[in-house]
């Protein structure tokens, strides 16, 4: 009998089965609440665009069954049946969709959400990527979640090999004045604490709204001016170049209009806290290496 149970194992372990394959899964999350899970998450809600594509990007889309509006990449995740909008949930179909886990996007969808989504029994993981390496751990904590430890950090450590890259080639670079603008009407930019200035800084440059109090203030023309920017580097709503990007050039005082360093990311490569926003960080550094690259030459 004895025999026949150590061969048993050995089948197991050659097939790659494991008494331990749903073993509680415990983490802790971005608001330091304990995750706990019976078993990998097969039955998974995500409450916000990036957190539809990470899933994708850990392994764990087919054990999608609800996400929010603008969760469209990759193409799959178009298909997936919609729970609202990362502003205004509705729990009614979230309940319906019998979730094993709801991931949640703490600044997103706010306080609130989470509190009654607990309060309906529901198990939840709350995010929040204020950093470029929480893109990382967000991969790795999804696979782990949801049974998919393997694809979860084989992309983990892809997107931080390539992060160490640009960080080793461009973060101790002569430091570049940058203003990223987010929206025209009304202007508005972010402050130092968004994950879009971690980005400005990977790439050797300084946010020059880095003190303002709220994490996406409003602005004028005029702060800009005062500011001086070296480089203004524009969002938008999608893949085409805004055209109030050009606005700026009637303000030839800032140094940005002056040296012509006007540039567009789109917005999915920065604004989402996605493995593909070391794509957006790839042109970021490029545009202020060529502006870092004009000022030498000018002062030589």
């Amino acid at each position: 009998m004895k025999q026949l149970l150590v061969f048993l194992a050995g089948i197991s372990i050659a097939l790659g089965f494991s008494t331990t394959a749903f073993a509680e899964i415990r983490l802790k999350d971005a608001m330091g609440r304990d995750v706990v899970l019976a078993k990998p998450a097969q039955r998974i809600v995500s409450l916000a665009p990036h957190i539809t594509e990470i899933v994708f990007a850990a392994g764990a889309g087919e054990q999608l069954v609800g996400a929010v509006s603008y969760s469209d990449y990759p193409d799959a995740a178009k298909q997936i049946a919609r729970v609202g909008s990362y502003n205004s949930v509705s729990y009614e179909s979230i309940v319906a969709l019998n979730p094993d886990l709801v991931i949640v996007w703490q600044s997103g969808n706010g306080e609130e959400v989470v509190q009654r989504l607990a309060s309906l029994g529901l198990n939840l993981y709350v995010t929040q990527p204020d950093k470029l390496e929480d893109v990382a751990l967000s991969l790795r904590h999804i696979g782990i979640l949801s049974g998919n430890v393997k694809q979860g950090d084989s992309a983990a450590d892809k997107f931080r090999a390539r992060l160490t890259e640009l960080k080793n080639t461009y973060s101790q670079q002569s430091t570049v004045e940058v203003y990223y603008q987010l929206w025209n009407e009304p202007m508005m930019t972010m402050n130092g604490e968004h994950l879009i200035s971690d980005v400005i800084r990977l790439c050797g440059g300084h946010n020059v709204f880095a003190d303002a109090l709220p994490l996406v203030p409003r602005i004028s023309v005029e702060s800009v001016v005062r500011a001086n920017p070296q480089v203004i580097i524009a969002s938008g709503m999608d893949q085409a170049r805004p055209e109030w990007l050009d606005d700026w050039r009637d303000w030839t005082s800032i140094d940005a209009v002056h040296n012509e360093q006007l540039y567009f990311i789109p917005p999915e490569l920065l604004q989402r806290h996605t493995p593909r926003i070391i794509q957006g960080a790839e042109q970021m550094c490029t545009f202020l290496a060529q502006a870092r690259d004009q000022r030498e030459q000018q002062n030589k």
